[in-house]
């Protein structure tokens, strides 16, 4: 095995439920606008618009019950709730059908979006990268392993900010399902054993502060907490 010039960082991971064991983190992509109703409140069609993805670093996972810093260069920092897919097994070019047998478990997770530089980026047809993948932008509840959980096909998913319920849907208000986003993602590259998918948020996606306690979960997987702290 080669040295390295300085101790590589210990891999991302987050909790699994009712288990000391954590779950080693590899990639995280995320699909943009696939309730129909947050499509529609971003000012797209989504009775058009194929599936598309975008990608978080894997350390930008943390667990819930953190507080987070309000991150820099942004004064509309927004929170996007989201069921999240836990990759156990290797795939490329996985077929609908198949594409459940990949699942390890499923997690609540809350996308954040730093919005300004998002609609900056979208008016100069620049990438995103730099409002979704930044510190801390992919906090992640336990993961429940899939012999627990099922494959949820259905269920309340819930976002409250300081108690006041900001969005709220249902699984089957997905307009691509989970099994679909898997397929199409494998399309694209190969999946593997420790990629997480964050699978789309309900409406009434909106601005957080710091000070603010955001709770949120997905009926049958579980629920997170995050507290937002001040900027750094």
């Amino acid at each position: 095995m080669s040295d390295f010039v300085f101790a590589p960082p210990a891999p991302a991971s987050i909790a699994v439920s009712g288990s000391s064991d954590r779950f080693p983190v590899r990639r995280i992509f995320c699909v943009g606008r696939n309730y129909a109703a947050h499509a529609r409140e971003m000012g797209q069609d989504p009775d058009r618009e194929p599936p598309f993805f975008f990608g978080k670093p894997a350390d930008a996972v943390v667990d819930s019950g953190s507080t987070i810093p309000y991150p820099p260069l942004t004064a509309n920092l927004h929170h996007e709730i989201e069921l999240v897919v836990a990759i156990g097994k290797a795939g490329f070019r996985i077929p609908v059908a198949d594409a459940l047998d990949h699942v390890w478990g499923y997690g609540v997770g809350i996308d954040f979006t730093r919005r300004d530089l998002q609609d900056s980026a979208k008016k100069m047809g620049r990438p995103w990268a730099w409002s979704k993948g930044f510190d801390r932008s992919a906090p992640c509840g336990p993961l429940v392993p899939v012999a627990a959980s099922g494959h949820p096909k259905r269920g309340r998913v819930w976002l409250a900010v300081n108690g006041e319920t900001r969005q709220e849907g249902d699984l089957t208000e997905l307009i691509w399902t989970i099994p679909e986003v898997i397929a199409i993602c494998s399309e694209a590259m190969e999946l593997k054993a420790g990629d997480l998918i964050y699978t789309g948020t309900p409406a009434g996606v909106g601005a957080v502060n710091a000070g603010d306690t955001i709770t949120g979960g997905v009926e049958g997987i579980g629920e997170i907490e995050i507290v937002i702290g001040a900027p750094r």
